[in-house]
C-alpha cells in the first residue's frame, strides 16, 4: 500500500532576507523548524535547509535499507550508524551526497560489509530520488 507524508512551509519575505517555518503535518513528530536564505548557504544559526532535510531523509532511508539487505542475506546488524552530507553550490544546486556508515554485523568481513553498503545505496529509495547527482560512500565495520 503506497503512503504519503507531508509538510508545508510558510515563506515570507523576499529569497535573501525573507524567512519561512517548515511544518512537518504528517507526523507531528518535529516541531516547527525555522528556515533561511542565509541558514542554506552560510552558517545554519539553528534554523534548517531544504539539505539538511534531504541529509535526515536519506540517512535514514539508507540505514533501513541496508540493515534490510543485511538481514536477507543473513546477517543482521546490532547496529548502524550513517551520516548524510548534502553539498548545495548556490547558483548550481544540489551538487552531491556523501553517506557515511559505520556498522556492527556479526559474521560479515569488511569486504562484504562495503560491498552490501554500495547495493543499499543504489537501492534505497531516496538514492533513486536523488538520481540526479553523485552519491558517494564510505563504509567501515566497527
Amino acid at each position: 500500500m503506497a503512503t504519503t507524508r507531508s509538510a508545508h512551509t510558510v515563506w515570507e519575505g523576499n529569497l535573501l532576507e525573507g524567512n519561512g517555518v517548515v511544518t512537518f503535518d504528517s507526523s507531528g513528530a518535529i516541531a516547527e523548524q525555522p528556515v533561511t536564505w542565509a541558514a542554506r548557504t552560510q552558517e545554519a544559526n539553528g534554523k534548517t535547509s531544504p539539505e539538511e532535510l534531504i541529509a535526515a531523509a536519506h540517512s535514514s532511508c539508507f540505514s533501513m535499507a541496508f540493515s534490510h539487505a543485511l538481514a536477507g542475506a543473513g546477517t543482521p546488524p546490532t547496529k548502524l550508524v550513517t551520516s548524510a552530507d548534502v553539498t548545495f553550490q548556490p547558483g548550481e544546486g544540489i551538487t552531491g551526497v556523501h553517506l557515511t556508515v559505520e556498522g556492527t554485523v556479526p559474521g560479515l568481513d569488511e569486504e562484504g560489509f562495503v560491498a552490501a553498503a554500495e547495493g543499499a545505496k543504489v537501492n534505497c529509495p531516496v538514492s533513486q530520488a536523488l538520481k540526479a547527482v553523485p552519491i558517494t560512500l564510505s563504509a567501515k565495520l566497527v
